[in-house]
């Protein structure tokens, strides 16, 4: 659940209303709650990005086959959340600070913030660029 909403007016460069990312990236995150993955893909465009953190340059998983694998990680058990801080729209583009919680295999809790850069097209996720505090 979305807890605060930012944007800026209109649209930039001729790109469609604010309200159009806003949707795609709430789709995306009712997916995500729901531990849905095709739901999860379906957000995303058939040439869809994700780009994450591990160092030293990170992992990249491009299209369906990439990003539904990744899914199927991250959703290895139900105790996983991903809750969404703050989200800023500008134009095609979006900001999402986000917290994810678990319980690992010892019963131990744990949880990492971030950030997601997002691109938006034709009302799907193109692009989303995660970065992650620690």
């Amino acid at each position: 659940m979305l807890d605060t909403v930012n944007e800026r007016p209109g649209g930039v460069d001729g790109i469609g209303p604010v309200d159009d990312v806003r949707s795609a990236i709430e789709r995306y995150r009712d997916a995500m709650d729901r531990h849905d993955i095709e739901a999860v893909v379906a957000a995303f465009t058939d040439d869809g990005l994700i780009d994450c953190t591990p160092p030293p340059d990170g992992e990249r998983y491009e299209g369906a086959v990439e990003i539904s694998a990744l899914f199927r990680q991250l959703f290895d058990s139900d105790e996983r959340t991903f809750e969404t801080e703050e989200l800023i729209v500008a134009g095609d583009r979006a900001v999402v600070r986000w917290r994810h919680r678990w319980v690992d295999a010892s019963g131990r809790p744990g949880h990492v913030r971030g950030v997601d850069v997002l691109r938006v097209r034709d009302g799907r996720i193109a692009e989303k660029l995660s970065y992650v505090k620690g």
